[in-house]
């Protein structure tokens, strides 16, 4: 997803002066593809952190399927 993302639109700027004389602001180019990435690193952030949070919250110890292992019910380790 990351490589569509800045392969793609890259490609689209090396063609996207047709004429001769004709010039691309970079400066809106790169504040265009810095936001792209954002948006991808903010959703990137947000699937790990919920996934975090289900993983913890899932595994604590006060929750009630949790049982401890026949190790720790022995106490052998």
């Amino acid at each position: 997803m990351l490589s569509i993302l800045v392969i793609l639109p890259s490609v689209q700027y090396v063609f996207a002066a047709e004429e001769p004389g004709e010039y691309l602001d970079r400066r809106v180019e790169i504040w265009n593809l810095f936001f792209r990435m954002m948006t991808v690193a903010f959703v990137v952030g947000a699937v790990v952190s919920g996934t975090l949070i289900w993983l913890i919250w899932r595994f604590r110890e006060s929750h009630p399927k949790a049982k401890p292992t026949s190790y720790e019910e022995k106490g052998v380790w």
